[in-house]
């Protein structure tokens, strides 16, 4: 049986909200279906894949398998605003400019954990990269792609 709605209190790209759900609901399906922010996208369900990474308070997080009331007063941010902040535009201009992406599916996953990346190891190796985007699976193979693209940012590219 499922848990009584109630409202859940949280910021979400610096707006507060207040949906109304199941506790126990993931914070991707609140995100995508209260709130319509789309980005983030449903991968495996599971926490494996990566494609619905969200920052909460700073950390990437794993949308699918946070439940929404695990975020009560705290900050998440979705792909959708990272245009409005400078790492975030050049990370988007190093995904263009070096065609990451091809089907995109899992994209704003791999952004996601990229800013993450560079806000904490602002000049990281390959080592740090790829334990960064562990569990961030990209069916096309753009990981050289991906990874030169880190590589570019920290070197200050894409300004």
């Amino acid at each position: 049986m499922a848990e009584q709605k109630k409202t859940i209190a949280l910021t979400v790209n610096g707006r507060a909200e207040q949906p109304v759900v199941e506790p126990d609901k993931p914070l991707l399906w609140v995100l995508r279906d209260e709130l319509d922010l789309t980005g983030s996208k449903y991968g495996c369900g599971r926490a494996l894949c990566g494609a619905c990474t969200v920052h909460v308070d700073g950390q990437p997080t794993r949308a699918c398998v946070t439940p929404v009331e695990a975020v009560a007063g705290k900050s998440v941010t979705t792909i959708e605003a990272l245009d409005e902040t400078a790492l975030g535009v050049r990370v988007q201009r190093a995904w263009k400019s070096l065609n990451v992406p091809q089907c995109g599916y899992c994209q704003s996953g791999q952004i996601m954990a990229v800013v993450a990346l560079l806000k904490a190891i602002p000049r990281p190796s390959d080592q740090d990269i790829d334990e960064a985007l562990s569990g961030n699976i990209c069916r096309c193979g753009m990981y050289p792609r991906i990874r030169k693209a880190v590589h570019e940012l920290a070197a200050g590219g894409f300004a």
